[in-house]
Formats: C-alpha cells, sequence, structure tokens
C-alpha cells in the first residue's frame, strides 16, 4: 500500500500455500506477488535475486533494524496504555515468527516499562525462537512441516531479532493448533475480531498455560487478520 501510494513498483514474496485471501488482497493493493516453495525454495535467495535484477530495495519481513523498530511502535503504544492504566508489571505474550515485532516491542518495553516480562509465543513444531532462547544459539526448524500458523512459520530466529530476543525476553511458550483454534473462536465470540492463526497464538497461550505466568497482569498482542473462510469457519466450529 505505501509503494502504490507514492507510485513505486513492488514486488511481494509470498510462500505458495499463504491464505488466497492474503495473496489476492496483496495484488488488490498495487503488489506483484511472487510466489514460492517455502519447502525447497529460499524467499532470502528469490529475494536477492530479484533485488540485483531490478536494483529494487530489500526490505526483509523481520531481519532489518527499520522493521524491528517500526513493529516496536506497538510497544510504544502498549506500555504507554498500560501507564494510563496504572500497569506497571504484566506478561506480555507476542505472536512469533523470525522475531522482528517481539523484539521490537521487547527494546519498547526495556525502555518504558522495565517489569513487562515479553514473552515469544510459537506454535508447536515451529518453536526455534523458544528453543534458541533455552540453548543460547540459533535453532532451526523442520523445513519439511507445516502449520496452520503460516504467517508466523520462519527457518530460524533473524540473526539481528535474536540477539535482542536473548537480552530481553523471558522464556517463550508454545500452543498447539487445537488451542489455536479455539482461541480463534473466543476471540470472535467474546471481543468480536477475526484473528488469523498465527495472531492467535499468543492470546491461546494466555488462555492455556497460564499457570506459566508470573504476573496478575497478562498483555496480549492479536495480529493479523489474513485468514481463508474454510480456516476460519473451522475455527469457529471447533470445540
Amino acid at each position: 500500500m505505501a509503494a502504490t501510494m507514492h507510485n513505486i513498483p513492488s514486488t511481494v514474496i509470498m510462500p505458495e500455500d499463504a491464505p488466497k485471501i492474503k495473496i489476492d488482497n496483496t495484488r488488490k493493493l498495487g503488489a506483484e506477488v511472487v510466489l514460492y516453495d517455502r519447502y525447497n525454495e529460499s524467499r532470502e535467495i528469490i529475494g536477492e535475486s530479484l533485488q540485483k535484477k531490478f536494483g529494487s530495495v530489500l526490505i526483509k519481513p523481520y531481519d532489518d533494524p527499520n522493521v524491528i523498530a517500526g513493529q516496536g511502535t506497538a510497544g510504544l503504544e502498549i506500555t504507554k496504555q498500560a501507564k494510563d492504566l496504572g500497569i506497571d508489571e504484566a506478561d506480555l505474550l507476542v505472536c512469533c515468527g523470525g522475531g522482528g515485532l517481539t523484539s521490537g516491542i521487547a527494546l519498547a518495553c526495556a525502555e518504558n516499562a522495565k517489569n513487562f516480562k515479553v514473552r515469544p509465543v510459537e506454535p508447536a513444531g515451529f518453536d526455534d525462537v523458544v528453543r534458541s532462547l533455552i540453548s543460547g544459539k540459533r535453532e532451526t526448524n523442520d523445513n519439511n512441516s507445516s502449520s496452520l500458523c503460516d504467517a508466523i512459520v520462519t527457518p530460524s530466529p533473524g540473526i539481528l531479532t535474536f540477539p535482542i530476543l536473548k537480552e530481553f525476553c523471558y522464556p517463550g511458550m508454545v500452543v498447539t493448533e487445537s488451542e489455536v483454534l479455539k482461541a480463534m473462536r473466543i476471540a470472535f465470540e467474546r471481543l468480536k475480531i477475526v484473528i488469523e492463526p498465527g495472531g492467535a497464538v499468543a492470546l491461546a497461550a494466555a488462555l492455556y498455560h497460564s499457570e506459566m505466568l508470573d504476573s496478575k497482569t497478562i498483555v496480549v498482542v492479536a495480529s493479523g487478520g489474513n485468514v481463508d473462510p474454510e480456516t476460519f469457519s473451522r475455527a469457529l466450529s471447533f470445540r
């Protein structure tokens, strides 16, 4: 959208199994969409190839200082609202893939809400950040696995994001697909919002793994509404 507003051509590299509604809406906003096989191809290599071919600026989805800073503004909003409500201590659960959003929010909290415990949340089978925080080094996921939470499926934590996550985040949490589907349904029924699977993992952690949390206040980041009707219908009927 930003590129279209400034009459700049844009190309977005997306996995071919991304929700159709997400692919269609990206095209409607004016971008050329290049699809790739996430199990056998590297979007990084594709991006670098297109950059060299067209002389474009390559913007990575999470491993970029400006992206981390931009996504970190969500943390600024959270800490400001928490201060207005008199909340100075909380567990803050963030949906996590490569770590751009989580590391940005963690930096904001480190500066403005030092008693907030930022915890990355990931789907089972794609818990590379959670495992990396335990081992102290960047762990990887099995490229041959698939997940309902396609938006946050990444090979490993980012080169730039992991040092931030390691320094400022608390132990992460892992949720199952069943818990994600139930969280999507509850978000719609109780909060009247539509959340995609990857955006519902933090809510699922708060709902079904609260025993792992230390604070009286739990803050949940629910990000993204790119979900196909079939998947959303499945979530609404899931019990």
